[in-house]
């Protein structure tokens, strides 16, 4: 999983809230087949927008107080953050270019 960073309920707050660069945070289980389908999207995502754009998987199952915080009820969810905010959320297995549009508003505004 090159340029994707396994995000902890440890070091959330520094890997996600604290990037400069906005991130787009994969909420997911190792049971859950829709996030096995997104998978393979997210990870060309994070090559596509490398330097642009930071991404973390949240194993829910393990780090659940990082996914209760955020009121994650149905995995996968894709969090969009900005500026140590949520500002967006994708619910379910979805195309990359339904993801894609999600994103470019958020990573268009990075000087």
């Amino acid at each position: 999983m090159k340029n994707i960073i396994v995000g902890t309920d440890f070091n959330f707050q520094q890997e996600v809230l604290q990037s400069d660069l906005p991130v787009l945070v994969d909420f997911w289980a190792p049971w859950c087949a829709p996030c096995r389908m997104v998978a393979p999207i997210v990870e060309e995502i994070a090559g596509d927008l490398d330097g642009k754009l930071k991404v973390v998987k949240v194993n829910t199952d393990e780090n659940y107080q990082t996914a209760s915080l955020y009121g994650i009820m149905s995995i996968p969810t894709l969090g969009i953050f900005k500026n140590g905010r949520l500002v967006e959320a994708v619910i379910g297995a979805v195309p990359k270019h339904h993801l894609m549009t999600k994103i470019k508003p958020y990573i268009d505004s990075v000087n």
